[in-house]
This record gives C-alpha cells, structure tokens and sequence, in this order.
C-alpha cells in the first residue's frame, strides 16, 4: 500500500463522513487491516485514509499506543470536542513529508469522540502522547499536515 505524498490534493482537503450503517455492515474491516499493516510497514504510529489516497474519515493508531491507554485501534469520523489551554511544543514527523521534522504545538489533554470500528459512538478524554496522535491524524482528516500547523 503505497503512501500519499504532499502536495496530493487529497491530503489537503477535508475527508467523507462515513454512515455508521457502512461500519456495522463490516464494509472497513479489511480497509483497517491494510491500513494497520501500511503503517507498521512504514514505521508510523498513525495513519489517516487520505494518506493511501483515500478520501474517508478514517484513521488507525499503534497497537501499543492504543493498549497503553485502553483505546481503540480504528476511528471513524473523529471529532477533538475540547481541547485544553496548556500545550506542548514536541518534534513531530509525517508519513506524508518523509524526511521533514518540526516542533507542534499541541493540546496536552483533548475531548475526543468517533465510532469505532464497530461503528458504536465512542468518547474520552487522551492526553499526553495518544493526545498529540489523536490529534495529528484528526488534522490529516480535515486537510491538515504538520507544514500547516508550524509554532
């Protein structure tokens, strides 16, 4: 599965919700395996839909990442609802820039609703490092990459 690469329109825009209905039928079950594998090729801890070219909401997390904090793996149409005031300034790359590091600020802890995979409506509050993953991959699904979000 190859990786997207800016300045791939589809990175720059902001990507399809999908119907609950879809997800419950199994429709991105084996997308989500693919997805998984891409990333762990690749050595990313994320992987957003938009960066295999896909324009869906969708994006997975790592494995340990996810166990770490008791979270899913896969998230479907994610939305950060709350983010605090109290930010981190930390070096973040991108799949989609290889090469390319920068300092991000970032909310410390966010509110964070989606569906998983199940397609069942799912709400938490992350901080820390799942936050800044939670919220890398949310800017990719609204047309965001870290070249756009320089401190």
């Amino acid at each position: 599965m190859e990786i997207t690469k800016i300045p791939h329109n589809v990175l720059a825009n902001k990507t399809k919700t999908i119907p609950a209905d879809e997800i419950k039928a199994g429709k991105y079950t084996q997308l989500i395996l693919d997805m998984k594998k891409a990333m762990v090729d690749n050595m990313g801890v994320g992987l957003a839909a938009n960066q295999i070219g896909l324009d869906l909401s969708i994006f997975v997390i790592d494995t340990k990442v996810a166990l770490e904090n008791k979270v899913p793996e896969a998230y479907f149409n994610p939305e950060i609802t709350e983010y605090s005031k109290d930010t981190d300034n930390i070096e973040e790359g991108c799949l989609s820039i290889p090469g390319f590091y920068v300092e991000i600020p970032r909310s410390k802890k966010i509110m964070f609703k989606a569906l998983d995979e199940s397609g069942k409506k799912i709400k938490f509050k992350a901080k820390g490092f799942l936050a800044r993953v939670l919220q890398h991959e949310t800017d990719h699904l609204n047309g965001l990459v870290i070249k756009d979000r320089r401190a």
